[in-house]
């Protein structure tokens, strides 16, 4: 099972290792092929020591790059410096070649090799890559070209390759990610599993117990048996959703997070489907949201209900937090602001603010209180 786990973990971080290990093993075969058609054909060349100097400077860039792919340098980049040296493969043509050889369409220098470069930028940059590579490499080879007509063939071969495997390169990177998000996922999940198994057995049950006797006692055990549930409640939601991990992009799920502040008096209502937003985004408007729960156990009551709710608007996300209180008296809050409380504008009007949001507050006596805050996605 491990050795499992662990293989598709490696699919997941490396899905293109093997098309780059089958990259290399063609570019060695073709630099065979073509230091022995250089090899029997020596005589004919214009330069017959430009040849041989050619193939060994092929053969030096190609061990070079059997280390460089392989070893930990950046891909891209290295793809981008073989093109270069590629494209200069090529525009040694003219000067080791004789004219007989020009004139009879000969194969330009480096040949059938000089493809592995486009392929290399398919796959470190996908389609863009592929056929970026494939227009410079066929303009090089138009260039010292006696007769273009005889070279379309030769660039229809290496355009439709460079798309196809620059398709597949896409394609694996996108099915790998998913990979890693369901082996994470599933990981995440047998750990929740099995702390779920140990906390039902200690802490759950002792809360629980709390629950209930204080609440049987009345008074003050009674305000310890809400607190109980509530944390009972959100313990155990923590083990059944987890947390809001962040992902390689930087973002969380707000629908997740915003969740995870439910409890026996909080009810929290939300898009089935995950929220993708800015973790630090993420991280504020959750922060905003428990100030306003904070709120109402302050000034409604410990047991006062409230509901939160999370919208996503397509072009926006919108987050409500309702109560049933007594509402908040006109000019309360600027009051409050000017005596230096600035509970409500520092933790929840301030950090809207800064993400670029806006917050709105709808209340009045007998009506209860509503805070609206609203974040575009193009501010997250």
């Amino acid at each position: 099972m491990a050795g499992r786990d662990a293989h598709a973990v490696n699919e997941a971080e490396r899905p293109l290792e093997p098309l780059w290990r089958g990259l290399l093993f063609y570019r060695v075969l073709t630099l065979v092929s073509t230091t022995v058609v250089v090899l029997v054909t020596l005589d004919d060349f214009a330069s017959p020591a430009g040849a041989v100097a050619v193939q060994a400077g092929m053969a030096a860039w190609t061990a070079f790059l059997a280390r460089g792919y392989f070893g930990g340098r950046p891909r891209r980049r290295l793809a981008l410096v073989d093109l270069v040296v590629t494209c200069g493969v090529i525009a040694t043509t003219p000067l080791v070649q004789s004219a007989a050889q020009i004139a009879a369409d000969a194969p330009v220098s480096g040949s059938i090799w000089t493809p592995c470069a486009v392929l290399a930028c398919a796959l470190a940059s996908g389609l863009r890559g592929g056929l970026g590579g494939a227009v410079v490499l066929c303009s090089v080879l138009l260039a010292v070209s006696a007769r273009w007509q005889d070279e379309v063939g030769d660039i229809q071969l290496i355009v439709l390759v460079a798309a196809s495997i620059g398709f597949a390169s896409t394609v694996l990177r996108r099915q790998a990610e998913r990979l890693r998000v369901a082996v994470a996922s599933q990981a995440a999940m047998a750990e929740r599993e099995r702390l779920a198994r140990a906390v039902h057995d200690g802490v759950l049950q002792v809360l629980g117990y709390v629950h209930r006797r204080g609440a049987a006692m009345g008074g003050d055990a009674g305000t310890l048996a809400v607190l109980a549930g509530e944390q009972e409640v959100a313990l155990r939601t923590l083990l059944t959703t987890g947390g809001a991990p962040t992902d390689d992009h930087g973002d969380r799920d707000l629908a997740d997070a915003v969740r995870m502040l439910g409890s026996a008096r909080v009810s929290v209502s939300t898009p089935a489907y995950a929220i993708r937003m800015p973790a630090r985004v993420v991280e504020e408007l959750v922060a905003v949201v428990g100030a306003a729960l904070a709120n109402v156990a302050l000034h409604v009551g410990p047991d006062a209900p409230a509901w939160v709710l999370v919208e996503d608007l397509g072009d926006a996300v919108e987050v409500s937090v309702r109560d049933e209180g007594p509402g908040i008296p006109d000019g309360r809050l600027a009051a409050a602001a000017e005596q230096g409380r600035l509970g409500v504008s520092r933790s929840m009007v301030g950090r809207v603010r800064d993400l670029g949001g806006t917050i709105t507050c709808e209340t009045g006596p007998g009506r209860g209180t509503e805070w609206i805050v609203r974040m575009a996605r193009e501010n997250a």
